[in-house]
């Protein structure tokens, strides 16, 4: 496969993701628990599907083989899920996609503290740069009342930095098995969590299409784009790539919803895509992986 093949495939992914929160907002009135299950229950035979692919027909053995660290990271990803819609749910989209921006750097600090790996004097200072940004947004939503979006969206980054972390340790090269467990893991919690929360999984028909729409064509279908056009690319440039996803998401339910964020979102989120873009550039000029 040719660089730029790889480009445009992992860009494509920046945009399926994008659009996470225009579908969230198209629901009718599924709780987080719900549209997390119903997502999954399309997410995981999809993302099989590709594994298999991949593997000759041992879809089944190599989500297998991703061991206590596959168990690990798919735990996190309920997390991450669940934050990731909650968050977009009560607070607006620029404000959840711009602090999920966050989970690179939470990534660097873990690796560091848990697998004592090295972070770049760049990336301290993109992380800096990082936590001013977030400050700024979460004031912001202690003053709008939507302290708890914040904080979802904060929790869903985590999330997938645990994701990550637990990928690392286990040395794996494929994500996508793990990503499988996160689905299954998501849909069992959901269906335990959910009744004793008062929230019903069987939603409206409407509800349950979209979000197993969510779970098969972008999430999916994203995630495999991703993954073969990222085998091309390198590891520092990935993120400058990525950006694509936060940046148009915004866009989205502007166009076609009239929705906007305050001058503080955007103040915040400017820094954390900073942030972003100057750890990449950092990477990318030294000639070695970023650190996050």
């Amino acid at each position: 496969m040719r660089y730029g093949t790889g480009v445009m495939l992992v860009v494509l992914a920046g945009v399926l993701w994008s659009g996470f929160g225009l579908a969230v907002r198209n629901l009718e009135g599924a709780g987080a628990w719900a549209v997390v299950f119903w997502r999954s229950a399309a997410l995981v035979p999809a993302l099989m599907l590709f594994v298999s692919w991949r593997s000759g027909g041992q879809a089944f053995a190599r989500v297998l083989a991703t061991g206590w660290q596959g168990v690990i990271g798919g735990l996190c990803l309920i997390a991450a899920f669940l934050g990731g819609i909650y968050s977009i749910q009560v607070t607006t989209v620029a404000n959840a996609v711009f602090l999920f921006a966050a989970a690179p750097f939470l990534t660097a600090v873990l690796g560091w503290v848990l697998l004592g790996e090295r972070v770049r004097g760049a990336t301290w200072v993109a992380i800096a740069m990082a936590a001013v940004g977030i400050f700024i947004m979460v004031r912001e939503g202690l003053a709008m009342g939507a302290l708890d979006g914040n904080l979802a969206a904060l929790g869903s980054a985590l999330g997938f930095a645990g994701f990550t972390i637990a990928i690392r340790s286990g040395r794996q090269g494929d994500m996508v098995p793990t990503v499988v467990l996160g689905g299954v893991f998501t849909m069992i919690a959901a269906a335990f969590v959910a009744p004793m929360m008062g929230e019903t999984l069987w939603v409206s028909g409407h509800d349950i299409l979209l979000s197993m729409a969510m779970g098969a064509v972008l999430l999916a279908t994203g995630m495999a784009l991703y993954t073969v056009g990222s085998r091309v690319i390198p590891a520092a440039e990935l993120p400058l790539l990525s950006i694509v996803e936060v940046l148009l998401a915004p866009v989205w339910v502007w166009l076609f919803l009239g929705e906007t964020a305050s001058g503080g979102t955007f103040a915040g989120g400017a820094l954390l895509v900073a942030a972003v873009v100057w750890n990449a550039l950092s990477g990318m000029r030294r000639g070695a992986p970023a650190a996050a």
